[in-house]
């Protein structure tokens, strides 16, 4: 049986040097998709929030972590070139375009953890930096992110000095408490999330929850005592099971088992080939850090819509 040949017309109707063969197959060759969006990617410990927008077809064009594990971790994991240390000593100028903010913005301020210091606190006032880069930059969005205890910090005016701020730039501004286990994840983990568009028309709706399937059992792959797992910490020392601070230990299949990072990537929703250069106490460090990726990831998907 003949083969049947292959006709590339422009190949075959005048005779060509290699170079313009190679031109012609590379400019027939399907061009990358343009993104959705593009976005920045502020306090960015190990890039939830990056692997969140590019599920969403967006494009990080900036990242900014001072913590240099983290950076390591990240760096490890997302293709990105333009990666700062200090949002401080960055001139809001000189921060690319983009169309979304993202800032998971240091939470210890408003935390037990920081004794709620709130802008008493240096990292407090780090808020102000991206109230100016959305100022110079004005973005289309931004989305937001602290521990739910900002909500009520100083007796609510931590928050509403924050609400403030955003609209008197022309943003609209929404906010929610969101747990992880709201997005499929077996974690309490509940946070403030923060959404404004520079349209202030805009109604934004946060997504619907989704039905909770996966438990711990399925996290561990054997029986375990709980349903839903403790919130992942930053760190702390560790604690008997039946301390009523524990946080990290589980009863599995009958046995005392303490948390791992392989566990903390799955109840942080992060793929299962994610990358730790860092010690387990770093890796641990980080996921306690971190965001819970899906609860992410359907927010910018409803943003995304209004975009």
């Amino acid at each position: 049986m003949r083969q049947r040949a292959i006709r590339i017309p422009e190949l075959q109707d005048r005779q060509m040097n290699f170079g313009q063969v190679i031109n012609i197959l590379t400019n027939s060759a399907k061009k990358p998709a343009k993104p959705k969006f593009t976005f920045i990617d502020l306090f960015a410990g190990i890039g939830g929030f990056h692997i969140a927008g590019s599920e969403n077809g967006g494009k990080c064009v900036m990242a900014c972590e001072i913590d240099r594990a983290a950076r390591e971790t990240y760096q490890a994991n997302h293709k990105i070139k333009n990666f700062v240390e200090d949002i401080t000593k960055v001139k809001a100028k000189d921060i690319p375009g983009h169309d979304l903010l993202c800032a998971g913005f240091p939470c210890q301020p408003f935390s037990q953890s920081g004794f709620k210091k709130g802008f008493d606190d240096i990292r407090g006032t780090l808020f102000f930096h991206i109230a100016e880069i959305i100022r110079v930059k004005k973005p289309k969005a931004f989305f937001l992110e602290n521990v739910r205890h900002l909500l009520n910090h100083d007796d609510g005016r931590t928050f509403t000095k924050i609400k403030q701020v955003l609209e008197e730039l022309g943003y609209s501004f929404s906010y929610k408490i969101v747990k992880a286990s709201d997005f499929g994840l077996p974690q309490h983990r509940p946070r403030l999330f923060m959404v404004g568009f520079k349209n202030k028309k805009t109604k934004f709706e946060f997504p619907e929850k989704i039905p909770l399937k996966k438990t711990m059992s399925d996290i561990f792959g054997k029986p375990c005592n709980k349903t839903i797992g403790f919130t992942l910490r930053v760190g702390g020392r560790g604690s008997k099971i039946d301390d009523r601070h524990n946080w990290d230990r589980y009863l599995v299949a009958g046995k005392e088992y303490k948390i791992q990072p392989k566990d903390g990537v799955k109840m942080m929703g992060f793929p299962a080939d994610f990358k730790f250069p860092v010690s387990e106490t770093q890796a641990m460090k980080q996921l306690g850090n971190s965001v819970a990726v899906p609860a992410i990831s359907k927010t910018i998907e409803a943003i995304t819509k209004y975009l």
